[in-house]
């Protein structure tokens, strides 16, 4: 049991979480692309590389919750992120999973 104990690291797994929450975010408001996203997750602190982010945005697009569209920009194509439906369900349900806890840990109601 000590060495499970030893291989989670419960900051970590709530980083992952975080950034899930703030790519569903940034989807519902307008679509995106993966290095202006990623500059957005570095201004919250969340340094992550190519290799990570966009493994995930391929899994969301995968899951049906983000879909892509990709577009020629200056003769380069870029791949644009939105929110779609099933995307917007989760999304209202982890804010209300958010609003639950921030009101028990944070407000102590």
């Amino acid at each position: 049991m000590g060495q499970l104990m030893k291989s989670i690291n419960p900051l970590r797994r709530f980083q992952k979480g975080s950034i899930l929450v703030h790519i569903l975010y940034h989807a519902s408001k307008e679509p995106f692309y993966g290095s202006w996203l990623k500059q957005e997750l570095g201004k919250h602190g969340y340094n992550i590389s190519d290799g990570t982010l966009y493994p995930w945005l391929n899994r969301l697009t995968y899951s049906g919750l983000l879909s892509l569209e990709k577009k020629n920009v200056r003769g380069k194509i870029r791949k644009y992120y939105s929110i779609t439906e099933e995307g917007k369900n989760h999304f209202e349900k982890i804010k209300e999973y958010l609003k639950e806890l921030y009101d028990e840990v944070i407000n102590e109601t």
